[in-house]
């Protein structure tokens, strides 16, 4: 459905002039106060103004109009477009209003720090920024560098969700295969770690213990004479 009413003045001075709708639903309809339906109802504030059929425009129908004069509570709704024109692709960056021109550095110094795989024209088209001042938020040569701080680019209302997550996706498509981790060292299997020990240190009863201290003993004292 429609979304925004086209000429919403002059569509108010049409539905007065033609039709038996209250002021409340008219001012509904086109986004208007009823004070200023009043005034166009009593020739105060239509001068100029020429009234636009919102039947010929396809922007309401006849019987929803009717169905309007009926019941006084009824609230009139736009009619479906006919014809659905897809959505415009943007080109170049994204134009950002004056008021939020300030907050750009903070969001780009998000993008750096947040997702470093993004390129620098994706962060122009998600901002509306210039590689310069990219660069310089990068190696931290921006002019206010000590005063930014990171903030979320969708929060500020500089670009919107799915434009950040379709500009991350395409960043991870483009990325370069990570080459494969090293192997570490593996552990022993347990055959060599339950192993038994040499059949030559296989007797370890007392005897055999004090024999080989006492030889070890014996030959100390032989070298130090």
């Amino acid at each position: 459905m429609a979304t925004q009413l086209l000429m919403p003045k002059a569509t108010a001075v049409w539905l007065v002039d033609n039709t038996a709708l209250t002021f409340r639903q008219i001012a509904e309809f086109c986004g208007l106060h009823e004070l200023e339906v009043k005034a166009i109802a009593d020739d105060e504030a239509d001068k100029g103004i020429k009234g636009l059929d919102p039947i010929q425009t396809g922007q309401l129908s006849r019987d929803e109009i009717e169905a309007g004069e009926k019941d006084p509570k009824h609230k009139l709704k736009m009619s479906a477009p006919k014809v659905i024109l897809p959505e415009a692709k943007r080109r170049g960056p994204r134009y950002t209003p004056v008021s939020r021109r300030q907050d750009r550095p903070n969001a780009i110094l998000w993008l750096v720090r947040n997702h470093p795989e993004l390129k620098d024209a994706q962060v122009m088209r998600l901002v509306g920024t210039t590689k310069t001042t990219i660069q310089a938020i990068r190696d931290r040569t921006h002019w206010n560098a000590a005063n930014l701080t990171p903030v979320d680019p969708v929060s500020l209302g500089l670009c919107s969700q799915l434009d950040l997550d379709h500009e991350v996706q395409r960043a991870a498509r483009l990325a370069p295969p990570q080459p494969a981790a090293e192997e570490g060292e593996h552990l022993r299997p347990a055959e060599e770690t339950t192993a038994p020990l040499p059949t030559e240190d296989a007797d370890l009863s007392p005897e055999n213990v004090f024999a080989k201290l006492g030889g070890m003993s014996k030959g100390e004292q032989e070298s130090d004479s």
